[in-house]
């Protein structure tokens, strides 16, 4: 595909844009230097995805590099996590930048010559894997960032800590990972950090512009297991029953006034979705029990709880009412808390955004459902999540494929922006931090 191989079209106002700044100019030049080798890994990773706490061979990469580039590297962090960590010159603060490995469980359709053909068992079943969500695009950014920042050491007032993480779209029930792992590990810590910064590709955002949002820029999620306990009946006699179905019918209808009565949706989006029923094993049985799966998303604490608490409460009285009863876990596998950016620091780094991207390509988006679990690190400590263009330019957004799709696809002209706005936000955030 043509269009990946041309020189990226940011090169030139990146420069240019620097002249005036002698180490944002440093930083320019090492990123362009650099940006063949960042392809080159994406295009790696794309080819060879891993799934969440299976990063190995993902993570061996990105060590052996960080060795390479003379760090201190820790392995087996959160179970095949890495972290490097650059001491720079001069005394100053610890900034921690952070990018997720693992692939997802589903089978490529772009037609890239580097796409994956990888397959694995996921959950008792043979799965795809893809990297359908960019996370091959955070590493090989983050490993660019990494040999920036290095040839740059001397300069560096204070210390950089590059967390590489496994397993943010999750794990199987039964284990522990991601991001919250890590922090129990103690990754914010030795030497404790002070700020962190992350960022996430966009299939339908345009290359060479940034999203964020001050405070909630992403929302927390629970998933939720839902068991509708009847009684068995043959199905020419449903009197004889108590049926689950029916009741699970009642339960999904009702569950949809928990966001249009219950929300003020004036202040904060929320989301209610049953994704998966399963009850019954053919048409003249009424099965004995329904099982249900579904995700709540909300932008707040407040949300968060009320709307829990409302979940129950429905699922609980509609069953009482038909004389079944109910199991409801919530959550039932992860949760992750809002995504939530420090609105000082926010405030603190737009300028050092608006200087690397320019002013018009630095836009306030409007708060996203989906989740992240750069959530963990952001209750510790103050973060920053912005969100990197990967669409072509002149594509229509609403036609390019959406994250975790087969057809998910990232323009590569873009990441020079990403190693860039990365280096800069901590070179600028130590530099103010004097």
């Amino acid at each position: 595909m043509k269009h990946l191989l041309l020189p990226s079209f940011l090169m030139i106002s990146l420069i240019a844009s620097a002249q005036t700044d002698p180490m944002r100019a440093t930083v320019a030049a090492q990123a362009t230097k650099v940006e063949p080798k960042v392809i080159a890994w994406r295009r790696d990773f794309h080819e060879h995805p891993e799934l969440g706490n299976r990063e190995t061979r993902t993570a061996g990469i990105i060590a052996k590099h960080l060795q390479d580039l003379g760090m201190e590297v820790k392995t087996g962090v959160g179970i095949t996590g890495v972290v490097g960590i650059l001491k720079g010159g001069k005394p100053g603060p610890v900034v921690a930048l952070r990018a997720d490995m693992d692939g997802l469980p589903v089978t490529e359709r772009t037609p890239v010559p580097f796409a994956s053909k990888v397959k694995t068992m996921y959950n008792g079943q043979e799965v795809g894997v893809m990297h359908a969500c960019g996370h091959d695009t955070h590493v090989a950014i983050l490993m660019g960032v990494a040999e920036v920042l290095t040839s740059m050491k001397k300069d560096i007032k204070g210390t950089v800590k590059f967390i590489f993480q496994p397993a943010e779209e999750g794990v199987p029930k039964g284990e522990e990972g991601g991001a919250e792992l890590m922090v129990k590990q103690g990754v914010l810590e030795n030497p404790k950090v002070d700020a962190i910064f992350g960022l996430h590709i966009n299939s339908q955002t345009e290359v060479g512009k940034i999203g964020y949002r001050p405070g909630g820029a992403l929302a927390a999620v629970n998933d939720m297991r839902i068991v509708i306990k009847g009684r068995q009946a043959h199905g020419a006699a449903p009197w004889a029953s108590i049926d689950p179905i029916v009741v699970s019918a009642q339960i999904i209808n009702n569950l949809q006034t928990v966001v249009s009565r219950n929300v003020n949706i004036t202040e904060n989006a929320a989301v209610v979705t049953i994704g998966s029923i399963h009850g019954g094993v053919r048409s003249n049985i009424i099965p004995e029990s329904v099982e249900m799966k579904g995700t709540i998303r909300t932008l707040g604490k407040d949300d968060e709880k009320m709307v829990i608490e409302r979940i129950r409460t429905i699922i609980t009285k509609t069953a009482e009412a038909n004389g079944a009863t109910a199991e409801i876990d919530i959550p039932f596998e992860s949760r992750y808390p809002v995504t939530y950016n420090d609105v000082a620091l926010t405030s603190l780094m737009l300028p050092s955004l608006q200087k690397t991207a320019g002013t018009d390509n630095v836009i306030l988006r409007p708060p996203t459902t989906g989740a992240e679990d750069f959530s963990f690190f952001q209750e510790k400590v103050p973060g920053l999540f912005i969100f990197l263009g990967g669409l072509p330019k002149g594509k229509d957004p609403l036609t390019a494929a959406s994250h975790h799709t087969p057809d998910f696809f990232i323009d590569e002209s873009g990441f020079v922006l990403g190693v860039n706005a990365l280096a800069n936000l901590t070179l600028d955030y130590m530099n103010m931090k004097k």
